[in-house]
């Protein structure tokens, strides 16, 4: 198995519906937090880890490019 991913992060963001604050992590282990506390985004163009108190106070403003390779992952 080959280390290169199917796919690139472009802008790992997201926006907290209860301040509308929007976040983005822009490199590894860079740790952001929305203005009122209840999510986070993590893991910059590596990898995305969000947290959150509820669910339904996320929303999902990432950019993900499909890159077309066929290397098991699914």
């Amino acid at each position: 198995m080959t280390d290169t991913l199917p796919y690139k992060i472009l802008h790992n963001r997201c926006k907290c519906a209860i301040c509308l604050t929007v976040i983005e992590s822009k490199h590894r282990h860079d740790f952001v937090r929305c203005t009122c506390g209840r999510i986070f985004t993590d893991g910059g163009h590596d990898y995305i880890h969000r947290g959150f108190t509820d669910p339904t106070d996320i929303i999902d403003l990432s950019e993900i490019v499909n890159l077309g390779l066929d290397n098991g992952w699914v």
